[in-house]
C-alpha cells in the first residue's frame, strides 16, 4: 500500500495538541482509488495543516463489472479507516466531514458498506452527489486560478468518475479569501460529470502492450464521447478560442504526468501543486507513458507500481479534455476535494465561534 504520513506545519512544539492553537478541523475522502485525510487549523490565508495521511485502498475495484464492492476491497478501506480514525481521536479534532464519493455512489451494496465502516470505526460516511464533488473540488483549488483569465475549466479526475466546472473569473466574489467563501457560492456557471475515471477507464480498456498507440486512442475517444455530449458550456467557447482560458487538473494521475515531466527522482508536491504544464508538454509525457509497459511505468519514482496501470488512463482524460477545450495552459494541482471539505468546514464557523463539536455534517461520531 501507498501511505504517507505528514508531521505538524509550522507546529512550535509536540506537547499536548502538538502546540496548535484554536480549533481542528478533519476532512476524509473516501475515493474509487484513495483514502486520504487532511486535519488543519484555520488560517488567516485558509488553513495550516497538522496532520495527513493518504492510501490507495482500491475500493471500486472491479465495481464496473460486477455492480458491487468486493470484501478484499472493503477490508483495504476499512483498514485505512480505522487509522484516520485513530489520528482524529488523538489529534481532538473539533469538526469532522468524511465523505465518498463514485464507488459508494454506484455499488449496490454502498450502503452496507458505510453501515460497517460506522460500525467498526465510528466515522459517518456522507456520499455526496457528483455536483457537490464537482463545487469542492473547484474550492479546494481556487488559489491556483488564473485572474487574469476569463474562465477557468477545473478538471477533477477521480478513480470512478470524472468531474469538469467551467468558472467564471470576471465574478467579483472570488476576490475573498477562500475561507470565507463557501463551495456552492462559487460561480460554477457550468458542469458535468461522467462515470469515467482511471479505475474505471482502465477497466474498460485494460492495459495493453508498450507502444500501442491505437488503444491509448480508443480510451481519448471513449472519454471524449462522453464529455462531448455536454452542451451547457457551450458559452464559453469563444474565450477557449480566443486564449482567455485555462485549465486546472486536479487528481493523482496529473499530479504524477507532472513529476514525469519534471523529471523529479522522488515526488516533491512543492515543484509540483502550482505547475504550468503546456498542452504540448503534457501530450510528450503521454507519449511517454503509451510507449512503456505497466512494469516500466511502475520503474518510475512520481508513478509507481500503485499506479502504473491507471496513469495512462489518466492521461487520456486529460488529452480527450484538451481536444475539446483547446487550451495552451494547464496547471496542475495536488489539492482538491480534500481542501474544499476543510475550506467549507471552515467557512460555516464564525470567527470566536469555539464551542466544541465531535463531528460535521457526515462525521459525527
Amino acid at each position: 500500500m501507498n501511505e504517507t504520513a505528514s508531521p505538524p506545519v509550522d507546529s512550535p512544539g509536540n506537547a499536548g495538541r502538538d502546540g496548535i492553537q484554536g480549533p481542528l478541523f478533519a476532512a476524509l475522502d473516501l475515493g474509487t482509488n484513495n483514502c486520504r485525510l487532511l486535519i488543519a487549523t484555520p488560517h488567516v490565508r485558509g488553513f495550516r495543516i497538522v496532520d495527513a495521511y493518504s492510501r490507495i485502498v482500491r475500493l471500486g475495484e472491479g465495481v464496473s463489472h460486477s455492480g458491487r464492492l468486493g470484501e478484499a476491497a472493503m477490508e483495504r478501506a476499512i483498514g485505512a479507516l480505522q487509522v484516520c480514525a485513530d489520528k482524529i481521536r488523538r489529534r481532538g479534532v473539533t469538526r469532522v466531514r468524511a465523505v465518498a464519493t463514485q464507488a459508494c455512489r454506484s455499488a449496490a451494496n454502498g450502503a452496507q458498506f458505510i453501515a460497517a465502516v460506522e460500525q467498526r470505526t465510528g466515522l459517518r460516511l456522507e456520499v455526496i452527489t457528483t455536483r457537490e464533488e464537482a463545487q469542492l473540488a473547484v474550492a479546494g483549488c481556487l488559489d491556483l486560478l488564473d485572474r487574469s483569465a476569463k474562465v477557468a475549466l477545473v478538471l477533477d479526475v477521480g478513480g470512478g468518475s470524472t468531474e469538469l466546472s467551467w468558472v467564471d473569473l470576471s465574478e467579483p466574489g472570488l476576490q475573498v479569501a477562500p475561507r470565507r467563501l463557501a463551495h456552492w457560492r462559487l460561480p460554477i456557471k457550468a458542469w458535468c460529470s461522467t462515470p469515467l475515471g482511471v479505475v474505471t477507464l482502465t477497466e474498460r480498456f485494460p492495459p495493453a502492450g508498450p507502444g500501442d498507440e491505437a488503444h491509448y486512442r480508443l480510451m481519448v475517444e471513449a472519454v471524449k464521447r462522453e464529455i462531448g455530449a455536454y452542451e451547457g458550456a457551450a458559452h464559453f467557447r469563444g474565450a477557449f478560442d480566443a486564449g482567455h482560458a485555462h485549465i486546472v487538473g486536479t487528481s493523482g494521475a496529473i499530479t504524477s504526468l507532472a513529476g514525469l515531466h519534471l523529471g523529479l527522482r522522488r515526488y516533491d508536491r512543492a515543484r509540483v501543486d502550482g505547475l504550468w504544464m503546456t498542452r504540448d508538454e503534457c501530450e510528450r509525457v503521454a507519449a511517454r507513458l503509451t510507449a512503456q509497459s505497466v512494469a516500466e511505468r511502475a520503474a518510475e519514482p512520481c508513478i509507481g507500481p500503485e499506479r502504473a496501470d491507471l496513469v495512462l488512463a489518466g492521461a487520456a482524460i486529460l488529452q480527450a479534455v484538451q481536444e475539446l477545450w483547446p487550451s495552451e495552459r494547464v496547471r496542475v494541482a495536488d489539492r482538491g476535494l480534500r481542501e474544499g471539505l476543510l475550506l467549507s468546514l471552515m467557512s460555516s464557523v464564525r470567527p470566536g465561534r469555539s464551542r466544541r463539536r465531535r463531528g460535521g455534517r457526515g462525521g459525527r461520531r
